[in-house]
């Protein structure tokens, strides 16, 4: 349904090439062969208002939303 609504083309679209976790270059596919949840599934759910089309290389890309990053890393002097 998504797909089909966002006339199977990439939403994202991310400009330029990259490498990916398998150390491959990849890049926008502009063809859409999988849905990206916006917000994150955790979230939302699979509700329509929050899913954009994508391409696999864009969306694993982008990966998900509500995870963050690691924070960096802080030396401990002494156990508290």
């Amino acid at each position: 349904m998504i797909l089909a609504r966002d006339g199977r083309r990439c939403q994202i679209q991310l400009p330029g090439t990259w490498i990916n976790t398998r150390g491959r270059t990849a890049h926008c596919l502009v063809v859409a062969d999988c849905v990206h949840h916006t917000r994150g599934k955790a979230l939302t759910g699979d509700d329509p208002a929050y899913l954009i089309a994508a391409c696999t290389p864009c969306n694993l890309r982008v990966g998900d939303p509500t995870k963050q990053p690691d924070p960096p890393h802080r030396p401990m002097t002494k156990w508290s």
